[in-house]
């Protein structure tokens, strides 16, 4: 068995006295692990780092088995990534969640290219946190678990959209919430693609959809906690407040 992709380095490991486990997010092949041989040794190591862009060969004698990848760097993130505290935060919820939510060797090709635009995206830090969100609602719909936040799950009508049913996923109206509106979640203009966005919104944003991470696809679909990197993301955007 044998294929060519290219994809995101997702984490790697010290293998034997030289050797390394890798798992990368290819675009064709979905999260796929395997054997680079000296990945640990002087050449490859300081390239073998999360976020980084690689160009990889797959090869096994049977398709179950781990196998053995042949890589070639095609560019590094851990320049825009150790320059900025929230910029290295950001890579580590990314992969972190990608690790997380994805299951091993199903391709997510329209996923992958929304992941690789926005980790190209990490140097350009006024733009990234609004970025991120949308990427966090995209991994929603990608898990199954989409929000509908187009029309008013009780009145049927699209404007005074302001909350989110933490049941259903859907935009709940001030006049349709009534006596609920506690119980709801906050829709901030920017989780629908719309308004300047400021960081607090963003930030209330992130709760919502930190919510359905953690109680739909953590909870119901991995049965595990969350990845503490995307808690350390949220701590860390929230300081610029």
């Amino acid at each position: 068995m044998e294929w060519r992709d290219h994809g995101i380095l997702l984490s790697a490991r010290r293998h034997g006295e030289s050797a390394a486990i890798i798992d990368v997010f290819t675009e064709e092949h979905g999260r796929h692990s395997g054997i680079v041989r000296g990945g640990a040794g002087r050449r490859l190591a300081p390239v073998l780092q999360p976020g980084a862009q690689l160009e990889v060969q797959w090869r096994a004698r049977l398709e179950e088995h781990l196998g053995s990848f042949q890589v070639e760097p095609l560019r590094s993130r851990a320049v825009a990534a150790m320059g900025d505290r929230l910029a290295l935060a950001g890579l580590n919820a990314v992969v972190g969640l990608v690790s997380f939510c994805l299951p091993e060797r199903q391709a997510h090709a329209g996923f992958y290219r929304l992941t690789e635009r926005l980790l190209d995206l990490l140097d350009q830090t006024g733009i990234w946190p609004l970025a991120y969100l949308q990427w966090e609602r995209d991994l929603l719909e990608e898990m199954g678990y989409g929000l509908d936040l187009t029309v008013c799950a009780v009145t049927g009508q699209h404007d005074g959209l302001v909350y989110v049913s933490p049941r259903t996923g859907r935009a709940v109206s001030e006049a349709g919430a009534g006596d609920w509106a506690d119980r709801l979640l906050p829709l901030p203009s920017c989780l629908r693609g719309e308004g300047p966005a400021p960081d607090a919104e963003i930030a209330e944003a992130l709760r919502t959809t930190g919510y359905f991470l953690t109680h739909r696809v953590a909870a119901e679909l991995a049965h595990k906690p969350l990845p503490e990197a995307r808690a350390r993301f949220v701590e860390t955007f929230s300081r610029r407040l």
